[in-house]
């Protein structure tokens, strides 16, 4: 069993722009409207940079740069986490592959690899900080805050897990299906942290996944990896505290307890 405190939040999903957005919805004080996601621009990356990054890098640099805006980027380690990856430009290099005369760009290729995400994050922040990232298909959230979680608690510094995923073009789709983009960004520090949202109790076991009440946030739930962190949110928003289970690619369930005894939201 981990304990960690979970200090600041970054969101973005359909109808639900911002982690303050999110909060008021989560917290019942505001009815969900479902809307497209909205773009919204990484201002941390350098002009060029946001250029050549794909649309989903430049997700996870939005949120990621809305959970940090509380700490110092530069020295923050990080996990990022994606089902996907950049789903758009792997299908444009195999498209270019299966035809007559295939050519792929150097930029193009350097945004399909796992890490890019992570990479333009560390070009933002001029970050040496340590920085790891994984997969998991549907249980990659688990496993990124897992390996978070483990990492504040041995090497006792905040960590940030950047979770994010955009819907992949046919046919890849259908290997995968993402309905709707979403990205979440959490940071976690050592437990006792003074600005803190929450503090989770993290441990491995087994069980059915945890699943929201109303059913339009529970079909936004399943559309997206990421969105797997909605009823932690929603324990967090709401102020109540919850145990939630979160699904693991093994078939196992990360248990996280969410005691909401923090005094920043």
């Amino acid at each position: 069993m981990i304990r960690v405190a979970l200090t600041s939040i970054g969101f973005a999903a359909p109808g639900l722009r911002d982690w303050p957005a999110a909060r008021a919805v989560l917290a019942g004080t505001v009815p969900y409207v479902r809307t497209p996601l909205e773009a919204r621009i990484p201002e941390a990356l350098p002009a060029a940079e946001r250029r050549r990054a794909g649309a989903v890098t430049r997700l996870a640099v939005a949120v990621a740069q809305e959970a940090a805006a509380h700490t110092d980027g530069a020295t923050l380690a990080t996990v990022f986490a994606s089902a996907d990856g950049d789903g758009e430009t792997v299908h444009q290099i195999c498209t270019s592959l299966a035809s007559s005369a295939p050519e792929i760009s150097p930029t193009r290729f350097h945004n399909s690899v796992q890490n890019a995400a992570s990479g333009y994050w560390s070009i933002a922040m001029q970050s040496h900080a340590p920085t790891t990232t994984l997969n998991g298909l549907d249980g990659m959230l688990a496993a990124a805050l897992l390996e978070a979680a483990v990492q504040v608690a041995t090497e006792a510094r905040e960590v940030m897990v950047v979770a994010y995923d955009l819907p992949v073009p046919a046919p890849l789709h259908a290997l995968h299906p993402v309905d709707d983009g979403a990205g979440v960004a959490l940071v976690l520090a050592p437990e006792g942290a003074p600005r803190r949202l929450a503090t989770l109790e993290i441990t491995l076991g087994t069980g059915a996944e945890t699943r929201m009440d109303a059913p339009a946030l529970e079909m936004l739930r399943r559309a997206n990896p990421a969105l797997r962190a909605l009823p932690l949110l929603r324990a967090v928003a709401s102020g109540e505290g919850a145990a939630v289970a979160l699904p693991r690619d093994d078939g196992g369930a990360l248990l996280v307890t969410v005691d909401a005894d923090g005094d920043a939201r």
